[in-house]
């Protein structure tokens, strides 16, 4: 058996934690939710815009995107960032912004919790409210319940990492529960809308071990199984009652987990604003590298042909991701996001790491790949953590050998940005994609997700963007 249950209140112990979680959605009061948590929601919900609007023109997304137009059905919800052309069903436009919003890895990601948290639960949420028409305060209050039960299951999970990804599997239980708020759902009905969900709960890390376009595409699953098992309990579709703690639930099957962590100042304290914001279109077990390779690329003005080697030191669960052989023969974008040996070749030769430095022409640029072959990647055992510490050592021609230990995210609570290079990093990405906005646009929409609870019908929120 693989769940602590570590609950103590002997009435509350005889509810499933499923239930209670289903209890929660349905009586959390908007009141309850601190003005932190709603200015958190805003801000990633304008960073996810944002990468999405980035990543729509992403190899995989077009096609996907395609697909769906084909297949038809209601005009119920927008894809964000095509234009708002033509709408789709619910179900297929939270598919299409799901991945659009993973595909760059630029968005934000939790900080002590490994999770994506707002690329599954916003897909949902703003799309349900859009053929709702809800308004923006009930869409806003569905985004933060949701984003905080998929953190707090994230949290809860017992490390090491065994292979499963965080993101679809937690994320779709806050899709759903996101969903069955905006729906309206009873306490039982939303029970089983987060027991269905876990009936499509999926995804493995070995998308990134073997980089592959399905990668972009779990967060994708995700948030259109939480619409679908909402949209079906809501029509009398039953699921398991103990989808989380159960005999064969989430903590057995998948992720060993304790239940404290889930339920600890449930409805008084919301875990949604400990996110933080990208500043690099790459995994983020790559980030503490970038930081701390950048720090010293600055300090010694290293040259790319003046450094001999580098050896990068990480934990087991970095490694697995970001540390294996780089080969860009395949989806090159996709193998340059999720090698920490492009990255440090990378950071090199260009001396940054953004939007231009994952697209294919930079993923296989010869004089990049000239420097992969000198990073050596060591992984301690003895590093539980996910992303770091990094322990950089470089030997130059200049400078002899060199080193840094780096520790946190750039962008983190702990590794705090400007809110100028945020901005940027918002402008830049909404002037790409698909469909690119011009400066009115963006100043338009980034008004709208600022003032977003004054919405009085979510429908209109994205007309003429």
């Amino acid at each position: 058996m693989n769940v602590v249950n570590d609950m103590n209140d002997p009435a509350a112990a005889n509810l499933s934690v499923t239930h209670r979680l289903a209890q929660h959605v349905v009586d959390c009061r908007d009141e309850s939710i601190p003005e932190a948590s709603f200015d958190a929601a805003k801000r990633f919900m304008l960073d996810t815009l944002a990468v999405a609007w980035a990543g729509s023109d992403a190899p995989g997304c077009r096609e996907a995107h395609a697909l769906l137009v084909d297949e038809g059905g209601r005009a119920d919800s927008t894809a964000w960032a095509f234009g708002g052309r033509e709408k789709l069903p619910a179900m297929s436009a939270a598919f299409i912004n799901g991945m659009t919003s993973a595909a760059l890895d630029y968005d934000g990601i939790g900080s002590g919790a490994s999770v994506h948290v707002n690329i599954t639960v916003l897909p949902a949420a703003l799309v349900l409210a859009e053929r709702l028409h809800s308004t923006g305060r009930d869409f806003l209050t569905a985004f933060v319940i949701g984003t905080d039960l998929t953190y707090r299951l994230a949290a809860a999970a017992t490390l090491p990492n065994e292979g499963f990804h965080f993101v679809p599997i937690y994320g779709v239980f806050g899709a759903a529960a996101a969903s069955a708020r905006l729906l309206g759902l009873d306490v039982m009905q939303t029970r089983h809308a987060l027991g269905i969900a876990f009936m499509q709960a999926s995804g493995t890390q070995q998308a990134n071990i073997d980089p592959s376009l399905s990668k972009r595409m779990m967060s994708a699953f995700a948030a259109r199984a939480g619409v679908h098992a909402a949209l079906l309990a809501q029509r009398g579709v039953t699921g398991p009652a103990q989808a989380i703690e159960g005999k064969f639930g989430l903590f057995n099957m998948y992720q060993s987990g304790s239940v404290a962590p889930i339920l600890d100042q449930l409805g008084s304290r919301f875990d949604n604003v400990l996110g933080s914001i990208k500043m690099y279109p790459s995994c983020g077990a790559n980030h503490v590298t970038i930081g701390g390779m950048l720090d010293l690329i600055r300090r010694y003005d290293l040259k790319a042909d003046d450094v001999v080697s580098v050896d990068v030191t990480m934990p087991p669960y970095a490694a697995r991701l970001v540390g294996n052989a780089y080969d860009p023969s395949g989806d090159a974008q996709v193998a340059a996001q999720f090698s920490v040996r492009y990255t440090i070749a990378c950071l090199l030769v260009r001396r940054k790491l953004g939007l231009s430095e994952i697209q294919e022409a930079a993923a296989r640029d010869a004089e990049i790949n000239r420097h992969v072959p000198k990073v050596n990647v060591i992984i301690d055992d003895t590093l539980k953590s996910m992303r770091g510490p990094i322990v950089l050592r470089l030997r130059t021609k200049t400078h002899g050998e060199i080193s840094a230990v780096a520790e946190h995210v750039p962008g983190s609570l702990e590794m705090p940005v400007s809110e100028v290079e945020i901005q940027q990093k918002f402008d830049e990405c909404f002037r790409l994609g698909v469909c690119p906005l011009d400066d009115a646009r963006i100043a338009t929409l980034t008004q709208r997700v600022r003032a977003v609870e004054r919405v009085d019908d979510m429908c209109l929120f994205l007309k003429d963007i």
